[in-house]
């Protein structure tokens, strides 16, 4: 008798049977995609006990996400010196939102006074709600709620020099995005006399919170311009007898070397790293260089305006 095999019956042959093959892919397939973790039986549990885990350390938060902010709605400043600098500045406020129990300082004292003079309501709200109204924005539990900024018409800008019987000289920002730039230059602008700030109305900073905040005030005292189209405005300037300036890198000339800086003026701006777009190079009468060492390949475009401002107001001296 074989081994292994019944008395009368062959010993069979171990191995894979008929059609084992199939049932093996099958084995392998997969159970279709992952689903996501809203879709878990788990999901709802343990998003609750997060949202308790962070209540009972205190309210801790993500960051909010920014959500695209309409352009009649109200800006925010965060910050005790940028609070009481626009205060003092005479900025348009609605409201002074201050944290309950803050520490008390001299700077919180001074803006609750100012305020209050001025005729301003002060709102007294959690942490959590000043984390919401600045974005996330470092506030130190003060922050200064400004209506939206009133835009002139670029026009407006020439008539405000020839009102004042002086050279127009205004600044165009081109490509600028970065709203603390555009504070940045609306202070270089007020200390060497310009007439207004002409900013596009798509892809560029606006007249928000933060460039408020970096413009120590400035803004109260400086007209900004918005243009739906630069290119077109740049074009009417130079028909109303205004010279424009382009500020860039790859410029013909030095700015120092222009000789149309005692004139009627536009200077126009660039972006970092990009300089000016072609439209407005070709609206510009010269492109001007900053001189500097080869190592540094470019300036901020705040650092860059406030010497360009600078050099017009020295030559405007003599």
């Amino acid at each position: 008798m074989a081994a292994g095999g019944k008395a009368g019956r062959p010993a069979k042959k171990k191995g894979p049977s008929k059609g084992a093959g199939g049932q093996r892919r099958r084995g392998l397939e997969g159970k279709g995609a992952t689903p996501p973790a809203e879709m878990r039986h788990w999901y709802k549990d343990k998003a609750r006990a997060e949202r308790v885990a962070r209540e009972d350390r205190g309210g801790a938060r993500r960051a909010p996400v920014r959500a695209k902010r309409s352009e009649d709605a109200p800006e925010y400043i965060g910050g005790r010196n940028p609070v009481l600098e626009a205060l003092q500045a005479g900025v348009p406020a609605n409201a002074l939102y201050v944290a309950h129990r803050v520490d008390n300082d001299d700077r919180v004292r001074d803006s609750i006074k100012v305020a209050a003079d001025r005729g301003i309501a002060l709102m007294e709200v959690t942490r959590d709600k000043l984390d919401r109204l600045t974005e996330g924005a470092v506030h130190q539990g003060v922050a200064l709620q400004i209506p939206a900024y009133d835009y002139a018409h670029p026009a407006e800008l020439v008539d405000l020099a020839r009102d004042a019987a002086e050279i127009p000289l205004i600044v165009a920002l081109d490509g600028v995005t970065d709203p603390r730039n555009l504070g940045a230059i609306a202070r270089s602008a007020t200390a060497f006399g310009a007439h207004g700030l002409l900013v596009p109305s798509r892809r560029s900073a606006g007249v928000t919170g933060g460039a408020w905040k970096t413009s120590a005030g400035t803004l109260a005292n400086l007209r900004v311009a918005r243009a739906a189209n630069l290119t077109a405005a740049l074009r009417e300037y130079r028909e109303d007898g205004l010279f424009v300036i382009g500020l860039d890198g790859a410029g013909d000339v030095e700015i120092g070397d222009v000789d149309l800086l005692t004139e009627p003026l536009v200077v126009v701006i660039g972006s970092e790293g990009k300089g000016l777009s072609r439209l407005v190079s070709e609206q510009c009468d010269a492109v001007a260089r900053i001189p500097m060492r080869a190592a540094a390949e470019s300036l901020n475009a705040g650092v860059a305006a406030g010497v360009t401002l600078y050099e017009v107001a020295r030559h405007r001296r003599r």
